[in-house]
């Protein structure tokens, strides 16, 4: 990811705050409207991409529109092994899987488990985060330098939803409605 698509996830991730602040949950009696911000935009692009998982057939795994691309089973390979850059960035931690880890699973069961994992690991990192954590400094993912805790994870939210992008597309040149169009 370059530093240009980090800064224009930033700036979407700072209009994201501005409009959640005024409806900020409480986290220990104190508020937190840019943690919770970040949580319910974590939540929504890991249910599109889970759901996504779900809806297409197992033999559309390895479909691709055009021979340069990722197929569908490398997209969602994809997106787990990032989370796994992302949120250990964030964590302040040694990422304990590499980004293409998954990227050469076959099956919809291996792939759809290994997202599941990814999503486990991030999901502590975007629990325990507050207002106060997500300014520290951290060391960025993929050598992005020095940045505030919250810059990796609406990194991580971007980055889901620039591949939910591509997703839809693939799902609709199959015949199948995407999950943020059924709902």
């Amino acid at each position: 990811m370059t530093r240009t698509q980090m800064t224009g996830i930033g700036l979407a991730g700072a209009l994201l705050v501005a409009a959640a602040a005024t409806q900020a949950q409480t986290r220990g009696g104190a508020p937190q409207p840019v943690a919770d911000a970040v949580r319910a935009a974590w939540d929504g692009a890991k249910k599109n991409i889970r759901e996504s998982a779900e809806f297409m057939p197992e033999a559309k795994f390895t479909f691709k529109p055009v021979d340069t691309v990722r197929t569908f089973g490398q997209l969602i390979g994809h997106v787990a092994g990032a989370n796994y850059v992302f949120c250990s960035a964030a964590k302040g931690e040694k990422s304990p899987q590499a980004e293409a880890a998954f990227e050469s699973l076959a099956t919809k069961a291996a792939l759809v488990k290994a997202w599941d994992e990814s999503v486990t690991y991030c999901n502590g990192v975007f629990a325990s985060l507050t207002d106060r954590s997500a300014a520290e400094t951290i060391d960025m993912p993929f050598e992005q330098g020095k940045g505030a805790r919250l810059s990796a994870l609406i990194g991580n939210v971007g980055h889901l939803n620039e591949h939910y992008g591509n997703i839809v597309t693939y799902l609709r040149m199959n015949g199948i409605v995407p999950p943020s169009s059924r709902r």
